[in-house]
């Protein structure tokens, strides 16, 4: 039997801490500081911000935060607060631009890329039931408080995602180091509706989408080291994505 998601969670990190207030998408209920480096500016300006938006604090001490966030990343600020609020795939389907991240299974990277998306933006991010994380605080962290601001799915596989978004007329173009094409020789303006697919490191894009997708595509490297992370591989891709929509 499934476990039940939990009803909350206890994200940490500064930034991660302003931008879910920001987003307004999650319920607050409290936020623990550490009571030694309440004097520093950035904690004077979160608990000032915590403070104009009618959150409680408490102040602890740094072992109690750690227990808290059962992490040592907390950065003296840990908040209560309710899941993350997923989007439905059915909501996502039909915007310009969608990220598939498919075989991610490292948190840093799905942080990373969701942290880029948001940069470059990217419209939605569609997350595989299995086979990659979900949003959990670790990955709030790594992506700076991004992915509280993007609408993300996750209630699909890979492979139900990739036919669907076929079916409602999207390009499909998976990265991968092996692809016949050069990403930047690709017709990127001609795209109305485009799905961007990123594998892992240790498990790239599944075989079936790499069997389908109208590109497999390539970023050409120079130096001696073979392969780009699976984020950096990402934000490149979407980077040049979002310069060809300006150049339109």
């Amino acid at each position: 039997m499934a476990m039940a998601p939990p009803s909350k969670e206890y994200l940490y990190g500064i930034n991660p801490l302003f931008e879910t207030v920001r987003a307004g998408r999650r319920k607050v209920y409290e936020v623990y500081l550490n009571q030694a480096t309440l004097g520093q500016p950035r904690m004077r300006k979160l608990a000032s911000f915590l403070e104009q938006h009618g959150i409680p604090t408490q102040t602890v001490d740094k072992q109690r935060l750690f227990e808290l966030a059962r992490s040592k990343e907390h950065q003296g600020a840990v908040m209560k607060a309710g899941p993350y609020a997923y989007r439905s795939f059915d909501e996502l389907l039909g915007r310009e631009r969608l990220i598939l991240l498919d075989n991610v299974e490292d948190p840093t990277n799905v942080g990373g890329i969701i942290r880029s998306a948001d940069v470059f933006g990217v419209q939605g991010v569609c997350l595989p039931i299995k086979g990659t994380p979900g949003i959990y605080p670790s990955i709030v962290k790594v992506s700076a408080g991004a992915c509280e601001h993007l609408d993300i799915c996750r209630d699909c596989s890979a492979n139900t995602y990739f036919r669907r978004t076929r079916e409602a007329g999207y390009t499909v173009v998976a990265l991968d180091g092996k692809g016949r094409d050069n990403l930047a020789d690709l017709p990127l303006p001609s795209y109305d509706k485009l799905l961007l697919v990123i594998g892992g490191e240790d498990r790239a894009v599944g075989q079936y989408i790499l069997n389908e997708a109208d590109h497999v595509a390539r970023i050409p490297l120079r130096g001696r080291v073979n392969s780009l992370n699976a984020s950096v591989a990402a934000g490149i891709a979407m980077y040049r994505v979002s310069q060809v929509d300006r150049e339109v």
